[in-house]
């Protein structure tokens, strides 16, 4: 059985991962967003399909597709998170590759405020004081880089709603990771391949005239796709959730690092102002959190040495 050091190492593998792709999707900024999609959509499909038929699990996959296909609710449902998890990678890769990589950052570090606000909306889960607040924070934060840019930063709100609503709808879905993510592509294949098919008519494909290396990329996109997300669903399950919580602001990190360290991206004074109240937004709706979890951990414990000295 996985500990949960073991479970750690493959969530922070997994968003370690997440954090470098702003660097793999500029290798190839000389290719349309669209038509990078369109190959991460098509390869992520074909590549997972073969692995799980090498692994043996063809059969277990055309069964979990029966048996979604039953419970219509949930068939839909996953075929509309296919499509926002799309838009997400879309929106994200167009931001990389157009030198948006600092807002794409921010949209990750909103991504949990949303998935608490979602949670309220749709589960009508109820906000403490300190989650309160911390929207409150953010709310000033994204206020201040909205004066600052002139324009409201569409592309954090993008890539936070489409994968927050993306959780949302997956986690009342019990699918396993690779089985999930061959059934996910396989809603936005035919669409991908249509998306395609227009592209070549246009003229404006590149993968039919470009040098060896970038048809590699292309056709490596559905592994970079698949890889983090395996190495998710492995570990996610054996750790707690505020361990989750604190792992998953590697990604954006890296992200706002990667943008302003390598690729030059602006980070002047209202940048810091902005950021800072989302950070400081962070900290107090996890930190409470983690204290809250530690308290009942150590709890249960005592409970469970009283409940033995008492047998004994």
């Amino acid at each position: 059985m996985q500990t949960q050091q073991q479970g750690a190492l493959w969530v922070f593998a997994a968003y370690v991962l997440w954090g470098f792709m702003p660097i793999y999707w500029k290798t190839l900024h000389h290719v349309s967003s669209g038509e990078i999609l369109v190959n991460r959509i098509i390869w992520a499909f074909l590549l997972t399909v073969l692995a799980l038929i090498v692994v043996g699990q063809g059969k277990k996959l055309v069964v979990d597709f029966k048996e979604l296909w039953k419970t219509q609710k949930q068939f839909w449902g996953l075929c509309a998170a296919a499509f926002l998890v799309s838009i997400n990678w879309g929106t994200y890769i167009w931001a990389v590759n157009h030198d948006f990589i600092v807002q794409a950052s921010l949209g990750y570090y909103i991504n949990p405020l949303v998935s608490v606000l979602l949670g309220i909306i749709f589960l009508k889960e109820a906000l403490n004081r300190n989650q309160k607040f911390a929207f409150v924070l953010a709310a000033v934060g994204v206020t201040i880089l909205t004066f600052h840019y002139g324009v409201f930063p569409w592309i954090s709100f993008v890539l936070a709603f489409t994968f927050a609503l993306y959780g949302l709808i997956k986690k009342q879905i019990k699918l396993d990771a690779t089985r999930g993510l061959a059934i996910e592509t396989a809603f936005t294949v035919p669409v991908a391949l249509i998306a395609y098919g227009w592209i070549f008519s246009t003229g404006d494909a590149v993968i039919v005239d470009t040098d060896p290396m970038t048809v590699v990329l292309l056709i490596l996109t559905g592994i970079a796709t698949a890889i983090p997300l395996v190495f998710f669903a492995k570990g996610v399950t054996s750790i707690p959730l505020y361990v989750t919580g604190f792992l998953q602001y590697i990604a954006p990190t890296m992200m706002l690092i990667i943008g302003v360290v390598m690729y030059g991206e602006s980070f002047g004074k209202f940048e810091w102002l902005s950021f800072a109240f989302i950070w400081v937004a962070l900290l107090v709706f996890t930190v409470p959190e983690i204290v809250r979890y530690v308290r009942n951990k150590r709890m249960m414990i005592r409970l469970e040495k009283q409940g033995h000295s008492h047998q004994v």
